[in-house]
């Protein structure tokens, strides 16, 4: 089978610090290849994943623009996929397109499968959640309209998601092109485990109000407990840019709601508390060790969580994960057997100081058995099969 995997054109591939999509997509492509899969990678090219041919309009990584007005950032997206429909066309020998480009991937894609000169395609819905009362109460526009409206008309292309929880809330005219979940997975034998763990919390997040990290510095600074935190700050990542940027009245950062929230919510303990501090964005070795050595992950989110790699890596170093019981956490999280599933701010304290109860072994064992790379690679393989079968061809 030759698959082409059109990824963001954001970050490039291996990933280099901050990662979401293409760390999922750096297990998934060496897991397939594993299968005796071709694969052809379509995304930025400032780094290359070895022995993967990979296809790019973009020399450079993108994610400084990610931020900008849509007007701004739409056309990095749109030539991305334009430059990458037009070589998968002019090549044609694929046999199935696996997109991660959210919205406008599929928008794009389930008018593009009318024509036969392409292979069918899936989509990896990889989120946002779709839109619900809450969302709309906090003033987020409604994403329901898009997918109700490409329902009706998604060509051949399907849609896989990253958790049950994500799907469940799916349109009805989107339920016929819709494939069983398929989660996220990492390449388990990258992140080290470690059973004797150091005396401090961590969180590993971008910093926005929907990952709540006030919320784990609120308490470990009115309980005495070390806190590391690391992740961007709306694509900042050192500690130098960040305070130019904090000590500068006019940055344009200021603009950003994710800045906001780290300098109204977080700054305050980073300079009160000298055990609670902010570790920057982390290259992937500094990660691991931020995550293995650390008693728990802390992931008090405050949204309906599509997934969370974090929560898989940190699993997979043999580190619990003490969370908000939101979005898919329940799907990850076994309560009391590799972490905590609270449902407000004090039975999240309360498991913060049970921590010591939950077994290295069985956090790393849990990752094994459901969130590993050959798992996620054997079962997109499937949908691929699946795919190609409903569109009258066999692989």
């Amino acid at each position: 089978m030759r698959v082409a995997i059109i990824a963001p054109p954001w970050l490039a591939m291996p990933v280099n610090g901050y990662g979401g999509i293409e760390v999922v997509l750096e297990g998934l492509i060496n897991g397939l290849i594993d299968l005796g899969v071709e694969i052809e990678l379509f995304g930025n090219s400032e780094r290359k994943m070895s022995g993967v041919k990979t296809h790019s309009i973009y020399s450079i990584e993108q994610y400084f623009n990610i931020d900008r007005p849509f007007y701004e950032s739409l056309p990095i997206l749109a030539a991305h996929m334009e430059f990458a429909l037009n070589k998968i066309k002019d090549d044609g020998k694929f046999d199935i397109i696996h997109d991660h480009n959210g919205f406008l991937g599929p928008e794009v894609l389930a008018w593009a499968t009318n024509n036969r000169d392409l292979p069918p395609v899936v989509h990896t819905i990889h989120g946002p959640p779709f839109s619900n009362k809450h969302t709309l109460a906090q003033g987020l526009p409604d994403n329901r309209l898009f997918w109700r409206d490409l329902g009706n008309n998604m060509g051949r292309m399907y849609v896989v998601g990253i958790s049950n929880t994500l799907m469940e809330p799916a349109p009805p005219a989107m339920r016929g092109h819709i494939m069983p979940t398929v989660y996220n997975a990492i390449e388990l034998d990258k992140f080290k485990f470690v059973k004797k763990k150091k005396d401090y919390f961590v969180t590993l997040a971008r910093f926005s109000r929907d990952k709540g990290q006030h919320i784990a510095a609120e308490i470990c600074a009115r309980r005495g407990f070390q806190l590391k935190m690391a992740g961007t700050i709306n694509g900042i990542g050192s500690n130098r840019k960040l305070l130019f940027e904090l000590a500068n009245p006019l940055s344009t950062y200021r603009h950003y709601n994710d800045f906001r929230y780290y300098s109204d919510k977080i700054l305050p303990y980073t300079l009160k508390y000298d055990k609670i501090s902010y570790s920057g964005n982390l290259n992937f070795e500094d990660k691991v060790k931020f995550l293995s050595e650390s008693k728990a992950l802390l992931f008090p989110i405050d949204w309906e969580e599509p997934f969370g790699m974090v929560v898989i890596e940190a699993l997979a170093c043999g580190t619990p994960v003490v969370a908000m019981n939101r979005g898919a956490m329940p799907e990850i999280i076994q309560h009391g057997v590799n972490g905590f599933l609270a449902n407000n701010t004090k039975e999240f304290e309360e498991y913060m100081d049970r921590i010591d109860e939950i077994d290295p072994v069985a956090c790393r064992k849990s990752v094994k058995d459901n969130f590993s790379a050959g798992c996620m690679a054997a079962a997109y393989l499937e949908r691929y099969k699946l795919a190609i079968k409903l569109n009258g061809k066999n692989v």
